[in-house]
């Protein structure tokens, strides 16, 4: 049993206990856990169950439709591993956010930038480029601040951003800590650095979870039938109750802060509409435009289609390339007008607003990899 399962199953076991002690506590602990309402229930763990860790080739690493990853073996460096490889250990390291020394944990993930050639080739095509996909894929993964489940196969590629835990990536994306610390070689502390990246296990496929029902013991005075009160024989009186005034604040209406020549801004707003989400690094990593379903979205400034995607649930996204590195992404879209490869221009239309339940465009702008706030470009 590997250290991480063994204190795995001491956590459990003690939680058990304490359960168990608090039930003898207030005199309610039913030994063979029959007791009706109260009976022991284990679908949860049965919903929430995910699927294997994957297992690297000779080489050690794990290859999945639209990425690649390294698993760290004993006594693993990146420059170890970039030497397995044959490819840049400068790369790889600036890619993880790690130093090339660095002793690394056995099973720890190390993400490869670019995809790597066949077996023997020795190769890593595009090595240090922008991986777009995985941009665009995580663009909607907090757009609304949570993640979807994933059920697709590949596990979801997350970057660790600041003040992130592995309990909070857990709970962001619905699956057990420790399953995450074994996907990932995490120590036994759980710790984290800001830029590594860690595969989200990917959820088992669920089946219909029945829950059997025991009939409860009878105790003395139960069955008998509980007399009508005689309050119950005419109706309740009406209510006209007012209800109490909103206390919600209004969304903040950010668009009145641009400025009026927008062609003199870096970038020009998508569409027109009130941001009613604000940029918050590692919650939402971009702006929300409300905008009507159909209205039209804009190229923010001349550039290349980089990449067109979708998430979990088939939305697509779609990723531009601007002059100086820099990037912007579209999600809650429809209607893309555009193909991967095309050139835009300032203003050009290249997709609607999706139909939605509210309707709006989630809009980022990324410098290299790292997201920022929006709004300066826009003014």
């Amino acid at each position: 049993m590997t250290r991480t399962g063994l204190s795995t199953r001491l956590l459990g076991l003690g939680a058990a206990t304490l359960a168990l002690a608090a039930c003898d506590a207030i005199g309610s602990f039913d030994p063979d856990f029959r007791g009706g309402a109260g009976q022991f229930d284990t679908s949860d763990a049965v919903r929430n169950a995910v699927t294997a860790a994957p297992q690297p080739d000779a080489r050690g690493v794990v290859t999945y439709p639209d990425y690649q990853v390294a698993i760290a073996r004993r006594g693993d460096t990146v420059g170890t591993i970039a030497a397995r490889l044959g490819v840049s250990a400068d790369a790889l390291a600036s890619f993880n956010a790690i130093p090339q020394n660095v002793a690394l944990r056995e099973g720890e993930i190390i993400a490869l930038p670019a995809t790597l050639g066949a077996p023997g080739s020795g190769t890593l095509d595009g090595i240090g480029t922008f991986d777009v996909a995985t941009i665009a894929g995580s663009a909607i993964d907090r757009a609304d601040g949570a993640a979807a489940a994933n059920t697709t196969g590949q596990p979801t590629r997350h970057q660790v951003a600041p003040g992130e835990t592995a309990f909070s990536i857990a709970r962001l994306y619905d699956v057990p800590v420790a399953s995450l610390a074994e996907w990932n070689g995490l120590g036994t502390d759980l710790a984290l650095r800001e830029g590594q990246y860690l595969l989200i296990p990917v959820k088992a496929p669920q089946s219909n979870v029945e829950v059997a029902t025991i009939a409860p013991i009878e105790t003395p005075g139960t069955g008998s039938t509980t007399p009508t009160p005689p309050s119950a024989a005419a109706p309740l009186p009406t209510e006209n109750a007012t209800p109490a005034p909103s206390t919600r604040p209004a969304p903040t209406d950010l668009s009145s802060e641009q400025t009026a020549a927008s062609d003199t801004s870096r970038l020009r707003m998508p569409v027109q509409g009130r941001i009613v989400r604000a940029y918050e690094k590692g919650v939402s990593e971009g702006i929300g435009i409300a905008a009507a379903v159909g209205t039209p979205v804009a190229a923010a400034d001349d550039g290349t289609v980089a990449a067109i995607t979708r998430d979990t649930d088939q939305v697509p996204i779609l990723v531009l390339r601007h002059e100086g590195s820099l990037l912007t992404v579209y999600a809650g879209v429809q209607n893309i007008t555009v193909e991967k490869g095309d050139r835009v221009v300032r203003g050009q239309k290249i997709a609607e607003v999706r139909d939605a339940s509210p309707s709006f465009l989630h809009f980022e702008v990324r410098e290299g990899f790292d997201s920022v706030d929006p709004i300066p470009y826009l003014n």
